[in-house]
């Protein structure tokens, strides 16, 4: 990846100053060392301990500690700026220790991180955002209903990392540390595929984040050739694939990426990645009910993943998900005397729009039965503890406007018990999540 900034093409009598001025300037977060040390032709130890001074202090110090020369700080904040989210609600789930974040980009768009906790006391994973909103529109996904606004930069997808680092610090202390990423907030991570991969770069680089590569796990809805990239270009990193329903109609139903890219065609993809990397692939499958909870749909389940393994060598790992409620609590309530206030249309409209916000789907009560259908086929499977329902950071519920963090301030309008930020430590939470089951 070439990150020595560009510059524009300048009339021959621009100054100097005038085409420095017009060179990007770069992340310092989301570079390596290497090429930070190309780009402003300095020492690579120096680059290395930039970078570090950069995620450890969120910032360059105005003078230069001991270990960096003087010459190369300069050099790299010549070319080079460390640029920074803005957090616009933390809420912490009082049911258990997930904590959700809205950050603010710099243009104003929003986008939701969640901190996980791990069983190990004091090891967190960071769940991340990849993309504003979404463009495959899953239909129990509430990221899917908001469309795509644009991809996220690479640094912007390290800084959520960072920033939830930091406040493990200012929360938690006492050693805790942000140990694995997920991505699988808002967005198709391999959508954006070329500033994910330099994000997993960054994160898993030992003067950056540090973070070892086989935590780090990449959910997609199936696009082929990204599940190719990570293979060849981030071989450590673990995928994730969300599967919705094994039978085609249906799934293409739920999840309309199926019709480009059917799932015998991302499995394929899938069973390449297994074979090249020697990681089980990490099947995502959430329960509808109705829609996918029956026990023909677990038989199909099963043989499926059998003849995965057979074919490919490797089992995946079958995480079963209790469907997380989306939309309901959105939907736009009419206040007392609404209706005589509105014209016959404005009402009907107001109704529509409240059906399309109303959830589509119920969390099925066929859990139990699923997974005895599959264990009887001989495939195990676990069932994901999917945390922070109280406050939408569960599974499927990210989607944040900037409309809706001003409502759900304390006292702002819209304001209700329901969406005020929970206390940052809830009494009695507990200190790990359930385990699966």
């Amino acid at each position: 990846m070439n990150l020595r900034p560009q510059s524009s093409s300048p009339s021959s009598s621009s100054p100097q100053s005038s085409m420095d001025e017009r060179r990007p300037r770069l992340a310092l977060q989301a570079v390596l060392p290497a090429d930070l040390a190309a780009a402003c032709g300095i020492d690579l130890t120096d680059a290395r301990r930039i970078v570090s001074l950069a995620h450890r202090l969120g910032e360059l110090p105005a003078r230069a500690p001991a270990t960096v020369r003087r010459a190369a700080l300069d050099a790299a904040r010549a070319v080079g700026e460390v640029r920074t989210l803005a957090l616009a609600e933390r809420r912490a789930s009082a049911e258990d220790p997930f904590v959700k974040y809205a950050f603010r980009l710099e243009d104003g768009a929003m986008v939701e991180s969640v901190r996980i906790p791990l069983e190990r006391p004091g090891r967190y994973s960071a769940c991340v955002s990849s993309q504003v909103g979404c463009a495959l529109a899953c239909a129990f996904c509430a990221t899917g209903r908001m469309g795509l606004t644009r991809n996220l930069e690479a640094w912007e997808i390290v800084e959520q990392v960072r920033l939830i680092r930091r406040d493990l610090g200012a929360t938690v202390g006492g050693g805790a540390r942000v140990h694995g990423v997920l991505f699988q907030g808002m967005g198709e991570p391999l959508a954006n595929a070329d500033r994910v991969i330099q994000a997993i770069r960054v994160l898993s680089e030992p003067s950056a984040q540090a973070i070892d590569m086989r935590n780090i796990t990449v959910c997609t809805a199936g696009l082929p050739s990204g599940i190719r990239r990570l293979a060849a270009e981030v071989p450590g990193v673990r995928l994730g694939l969300s599967l919705g329903s094994v039978r085609p109609g249906r799934r293409r139903q739920l999840m309309p990426i199926d019709g480009a890219h059917p799932l015998e065609e991302v499995l394929a993809a899938a069973g390449e990645h297994a074979r090249a990397t020697g990681h089980a692939p990490m099947w995502a499958y959430t329960l509808l009910a109705g829609q996918n909870d029956a026990d023909e749909d677990a038989a199909s389940l099963a043989a499926l993943a059998r003849g995965f393994a057979a074919q490919h060598g490797i089992s995946p790992r079958l995480s079963l998900i209790p469907y997380n409620a989306i939309g309901a609590s959105d939907a736009p309530v009419p206040s007392p005397g609404a209706a005589e206030e509105r014209s016959a249309a404005e009402e009907r409209h107001a109704a529509e729009e409240r059906s399309a916000a109303a959830d589509p789907f119920v969390r099925s009560s066929r859990l139990a039965a699923f997974r005895a259908v599959l264990t009887a086929a001989g495939v195990g499977s676990i069932v994901r503890y999917s945390g922070g329902g109280d406050v939408g950071a569960a599974c499927g519920q990210l989607a944040r406007s900037q409309a809706q963090v001003e409502a759900q301030r304390p006292g702002g309008r819209g304001a209700s018990s329901r969406s005020r930020a929970a206390p940052d430590a809830a009494v009695g939470a507990p200190s790990t999540p359930p385990r699966p089951v």
